[in-house]
């Protein structure tokens, strides 16, 4: 698992817990139903009306690669492939069937087992961008959904603040309660910006990074498939797709291994 979504949101609210204490302000005081109902809600509402039903279920359902998914080593994938190519120039291309039931990579295995039943060169290709193409659309409506929501809670934060503020200006004859009235007031617009900059927005920007690395994977399979599919030199395949990493990614993959 690649801890940084769960790092980067404790290092943030830690930030807001350390200047909430500098302050003097108790948690309880931001903690509040009505801000955090109107928000959270609200912005979740807005989300759903923005688009389909099956946008806000898929996105849901993806929310746990936010804080579980590992980012894909490209480095072991063009070792595996290199070592495919290698064989298959030996062996010839059937003899990598036993060899693809092992090969845990979805997209690569299946890949190989086309190429294996011998799919013409460009049918393979266009199969291949095709689910590639419809991965990265189906990611883009996971991450869309939560950029939407951090863009909905600010606003909504303060309409909740708006509708505070008209029961403050309903109770002016009694002094004593508008300070900690208006301080309860704001707290809609606090957690309208946190809650979009500390958690909706990063969550989007992690799922669409996400994506793109897997993608990027799956770009990697396509070519070396194609490759060993025209019998091309293991050595050769390698140093192409070693081209479409950069070398700093490489290099991490190559330690992690060692370890």
């Amino acid at each position: 698992m690649d801890p940084a979504t769960l790092l980067g949101l404790a290092i943030a609210f830690g930030g807001v817990f350390v200047l909430m204490s500098a302050e003097g302000v108790h948690l309880s005081a931001i903690l509040l139903p009505g801000p955090l109902a109107i928000v959270f809600v609200g912005s979740l509402g807005a989300g759903i009306a923005g688009g389909a039903l099956r946008d806000a279920v898929h996105a849901f359902k993806t929310l746990p690669k936010a804080f579980t998914a590992k980012a894909p080593k490209r480095g072991a994938t063009i070792a595996a492939v290199v070592t495919l190519s290698d064989r298959a120039r030996r062996e010839g291309l059937l003899a990598l069937e036993d060899a693809a039931q092992d090969v845990e990579d979805e997209f690569l295995r299946d890949g190989l087992m086309a190429a294996i039943d011998g799919a013409d060169p460009e049918d393979l290709r266009t199969m291949l961008e095709d689910r590639i193409d419809t991965k990265r659309a189906q990611d883009r409506v996971a991450s869309g959904f939560f950029n939407s929501l951090g863009g909905y809670a600010p606003t909504i934060g303060i309409i909740g603040t708006v509708i505070s503020l008209v029961h403050v200006l309903e109770n002016l004859s009694d002094p004593s309660h508008l300070g900690p009235m208006i301080a309860a007031a704001f707290v809609a617009t606090l957690w309208g910006i946190l809650s979009a900059n500390l958690i909706f927005l990063p969550i989007g920007s992690r799922l669409k990074r996400i994506s793109d690395l897997e993608c990027a994977q799956m770009e990697i399979s396509l070519e070396g498939l194609l490759a060993l599919q025209a019998g091309a030199n293991p050595r050769t395949v390698g140093e192409r797709l070693r081209s479409m990493v950069p070398a700093s990614e490489l290099v991490d993959d190559d330690a992690g291994q060692a370890a």
